[in-house]
């Protein structure tokens, strides 16, 4: 350390603010019930919880990074006067009687978009859903994981040793389940509190609002050229190379189906690139790639090689394109002010106006108004168009963009300030420009 540093001056210990530590959570407060995992147990269960009084806490384990795809390997919940069940989706993979039996009950989710999907693969649709951690962004608290946001609002320490744990494993050990009965435990409580923060804060609705959103989200749209996605592909520039990601990429797709293993144990994105940069012209040279020289990439790579001279062997006519598909939105704004000056100087001053708003009432950006519909809107707007009907326009666009009725209320006066803003400072360097 440079010895012309100046060291921090010592505080008062009598000055210092004092914290109360977070109480340890280690055990839901009925203990870890046996998992359900034949159809007469899932009986006895939908039939208690639909006896049950106010909202069903859940929540969902997977396998991501051991299993292909997304499936749910246990499903939690909790509901007053029912108990918590923890239920081996394995095992029992229609939970739709469950679903059921819980009618028009609103469902406590920790983010609820990761979940959706799989409970809905399961047979189960909720008819209404709080979603914590989204009214934590909302609420603007900086941080709003289920850890953190617990802590913050009950003073309880939740464990996340095992969230990353490979849950098709059977049986479960035991630390697993405890980890599991505990995401539900305290959801009731915390949703209980956060609720009422959002009504003091003025926003109820808009949690409402972003609530329901996500409880009728569509599936998600399948990718195109999703080997593209393929991590440090990026660097990949020419068409051969791109060859060799994707047909290694579609082998390694196939195999990790067949096997019901997450890809990325199977061959690693870190060898499929080294492999696309080499472009060995035999199995030896292939080998000699130090990222395929892992015993477990070694073992399989005749099987890899047939997918590096399948692309090899392509006609170039065959080659993928170094872009892949153009997508329907505008292009990226750094390239706006040549191609449409006007619409980058809606976008630098609606951004100024949304950072207004954001520091006005302590929400992040992207949930106030999502950039893209935000980026959208600033290239589209024609005024020519529509003259007089700015305000109406931005309404209407903002709705086909999925913007909820919050969002447009709140940010339509802004843009339509923004835009006209933006317009008299296009004109005036127009004006300014001397003549040809």
């Amino acid at each position: 350390m440079s010895e012309n540093l100046t060291a921090a001056p010592e505080q008062d210990p009598e000055s210092v603010p004092e914290v109360d530590p977070a109480t340890p959570l280690t055990m839901p407060a009925d203990g870890v019930p046996d998992v359900i995992d034949t159809p007469e147990a899932l009986a006895e269960a939908a039939a208690r919880f639909a006896q049950g009084t106010g909202p069903v806490a859940a929540d969902a384990e997977r396998a991501s990074g051991f299993r292909y795809g997304q499936a749910t390997y246990l499903a939690q919940f909790k509901r007053e006067g029912a108990g918590l069940i923890l239920i081996d989706t394995d095992a029992v993979s229609d939970l739709s009687s469950f679903g059921e039996a819980l009618g028009d009950a609103e469902w406590i989710f920790h983010a609820a978009s990761q979940d959706l999907p799989g409970m809905h693969d399961l047979g189960m649709h909720p008819a209404a859903v709080f979603d914590t951690e989204l009214a934590a962004r909302l609420l603007g608290w900086p941080k709003v994981g289920l850890a953190a946001v617990v802590e913050r609002e009950l003073g309880l320490a939740l464990a996340k040793e095992h969230s990353a744990q490979d849950w098709s494993t059977r049986p479960l050990p035991q630390s697993w389940l405890i980890y599991a009965a505990l995401d539900v435990e305290i959801l009731i409580e915390l949703r209980n509190g956060i609720h009422q923060h959002l009504a003091d804060a003025g926003k109820l609705e808009w949690a409402r609002q972003e609530f329901e959103a996500v409880r009728l989200a569509p599936p998600a749209t399948p990718r195109v050229d999703p080997w593209r996605r393929t991590s440090g592909s990026h660097q990949i520039r020419d068409p051969r190379g791109l060859a060799i990601v994707k047909c290694l990429w579609e082998a390694r797709e196939l195999e990790a189906q067949r096997r019901d293993t997450s890809p990325g144990r199977i061959l690693r994105d870190a060898a499929i690139v080294a492999a696309a940069q080499a472009k060995p012209a035999s199995f030896d040279e292939l080998v000699a790639i130090r990222e395929w020289q892992s015993k477990g990439t070694r073992r399989r790579a005749r099987e890899w090689y047939a997918a590096v001279e399948e692309a090899m062997a392509l006609h170039e006519k065959k080659l993928p394109p170094r872009r892949g598909p153009a997508g329907d939105g505008p292009p990226q704004p750094r390239m706006w002010k040549d191609k449409r000056p006007a619409a980058a100087a809606r976008l630098t001053h609606a951004r100024d106006g949304i950072q207004k708003l954001v520091d006005e009432h302590t929400v992040p950006a992207e949930n106030l108004l999502q950039p893209d519909a935000l980026r959208r809107t600033c290239w589209e707007f024609r005024p020519e168009a529509t003259p007089g009907q700015d305000e109406a326009w931005i309404r209407d666009f903002l709705a086909s963009r999925g913007a909820r009725q919050w969002q447009i209320d709140l940010t339509t006066p802004v843009l339509v300030e923004a835009f006209a803003t933006a317009a008299a400072a296009v004109e005036s360097d127009d004006a300014g420009e001397p003549e040809a």
